[in-house]
């Protein structure tokens, strides 16, 4: 069996464990004891296509061929009462799992024998619990940073549904497909084309959370689990959109050679803040009776190639791979070999929630109090030595461009500009702000009527920056001009002509104006 995709199956949720090796757990969704936030949260599942690519349900012995499906699950803050309405429970998350597995008309007596997970007591009465979550809320009337969740080796989009509810609650808007193979439902013998795939699934949803109206779409982070991890790498170098990325035990920490083959993997373009949350150390006997490279408990070699990118590495040693999703912590067997108790398999899914939440505050809400959580040692955040250990590093060589800036300026609406240049100046002394940049922002945005505002302020931070430029006072007569403030604009054409006499534009504009 070629080495990559052994090591895809070990760490997969859905791997099958030997049966004396494993315990049945004992665990239910309000024992993670997540602080739920201020919002309630909607839940709506559905599904479209990509035409640009095609697919074949791996049901259908005609082998047709159709547009590849790409079912859609999204979670999203509300403010909605909740009062009489019903919230979800886990089985309406399973009946999601059968629609993507293509088996949509088995009986939901039958889920547990079909997918995955043992047909315990247990795990049936897993499924009658309630979640967080309600369908179809009305939406929150505020705009929300946005996560794009890619699942492990060939899970579901609702795989991490307890957390992706947490995040909503908090002010998230979460979007997530299955992980699914190029041509069907199941993964190819060729993983690197795999990871590209579900990169272009990753990128699909980008795009496509763009339609969601309560969506930031200049606030954008990726989150994933395993193999999803591997694919968001892939995804962010080739994507400037992508403002942070999450990765849950990411199977990127152990197949570096992987993500070599791609020909858009470069680690200096992974530019953004990464945060890499891992598993405990594999115990030497299921190394050796699994038959798994004891590297992967020290090797991390993606981890220690960055250096344009602010980069977490956290180690939960009371966590085995299939710990860090919903599901994996609901319903997989313990494996009485290297699994610690649920009670301490609960508290740590607890805190990899907690650590994922407050570096999103950090990197995508300037949460001042979060990221300072993430600086803390995780003792004086209250963790015990025995459960986390914590490490990180600053980007060696951190740049910031002119459209870095911009899209600064974007995020708050390009109020302020004068103040965010002066700080952003302060912390990168190499910044430059081009006066031929600001001239063409500002006039893209005057000529347009819905952000001839946010105009104006690029020129006045322009005039401010370069104030003997008779070229930037003509554009911000125009703008004035444009919005039909008559008075600043003599102002501006006025300075214009004062700094260069020759301006004809500025003498035939209050020639104009004063008639």
């Amino acid at each position: 069996m070629n080495i990559n995709i052994k090591i895809m199956r070990l760490l997969s949720v859905t791997i099958l464990i030997l049966i004396t090796t494993i315990t049945n757990g004992q665990t239910s969704l309000n024992d993670i004891n997540l602080n739920i936030g201020s919002y309630n949260v909607g839940f709506k599942h559905y599904n479209t296509t990509d035409s640009t690519r095609t697919y074949t349900r791996i049901y259908d012995y005609n082998n047709q061929k159709i547009p590849r499906p790409i079912p859609i699950s999204i979670w999203y803050p509300s403010n909605q009462d909740t009062n009489g309405k019903e919230q979800l429970s886990v089985l309406n998350y399973l009946e999601i799992l059968k629609q993507e597995e293509e088996w949509e008309h088995l009986p939901n007596e039958q889920i547990l024998n079909w997918f995955y997970y043992p047909n315990t007591p247990e795990n049936q009465s897993h499924q009658k619990e309630l979640t967080n979550a309600y369908s179809e809320l009305e939406y929150a009337n505020e705009k929300f940073p946005v996560i794009v969740y890619a699942p492990s080796y060939q899970a579901s989009s609702i795989e991490n549904f307890a957390m992706c509810e947490y995040l909503a609650s908090h002010g998230y808007v979460v979007i997530s497909s299955p992980s699914r193979g190029t041509e069907t439902r199941w993964f190819s013998n060729n993983n690197a084309k795999e990871m590209e795939n579900q990169a272009r699934d990753v990128e699909f949803l980008i795009k496509e959370v763009g339609k969601f109206p309560k969506a930031n779409y200049n606030q954008i982070a990726i989150m994933g689990f395993s193999f999803g991890g591997l694919s968001n790498v892939i995804a962010q170098t080739r994507n400037d959109k992508i403002s942070a990325v999450v990765s849950l035990d990411g199977t990127e920490r152990y197949q570096y050679k992987l993500l070599e083959k791609s020909p858009f993997f470069e680690p200096s373009r992974i530019d953004v803040p990464y945060i890499h949350m891992g598993q405990k150390n594999i115990p030497d006997q299921v190394l050796n009776e699994d038959n798994i490279p004891s590297e992967l408990n020290s090797k991390f070699q993606l981890y220690d190639s960055l250096t344009n990118s602010t980069s977490y590495k956290l180690k939960f040693k009371n966590l085995t791979h299939s710990y860090f999703s919903t599901l994996g912590v609901l319903f997989q067997q313990r494996d009485k070999r290297q699994d610690k108790s649920d009670f301490e398999i609960m508290e740590s899914y607890k805190w990899v929630s907690v650590y994922t939440l407050n570096f999103l505050n950090a990197y995508l809400k300037n949460d001042t109090n979060a990221l300072k959580l993430l600086k803390n040692t995780p003792s004086v955040n209250g963790i015990k030595e025995s459960l986390l250990k914590k490490e990180s590093k600053n980007a060696s060589n951190p740049k910031i461009t002119f459209e870095d800036f911009n899209e600064l300026a974007l995020k708050q609406n390009y109020k302020g500009l004068y103040e965010l240049y002066v700080s952003t100046k302060t912390k990168n002394p190499s910044l430059e702000i081009p006066e031929g940049n600001l001239n063409t922002v500002g006039l893209q945005l005057i000529f347009n009527p819905n952000t001839s505002e946010q105009g104006i302020s690029v020129f006045l931070l322009a005039t401010k920056l370069y104030p003997k430029s008779a070229n930037l006072f003509d554009s911000l007569g125009e703008a004035y001009l444009f919005i039909d403030n008559k008075k600043m604009a003599i102002e501006s054409f006025e300075k214009s002509l004062s700094l260069n006499s020759e301006n004809q534009n500025a003498i035939d504009r209050l020639k104009q104006l004063k008639q």
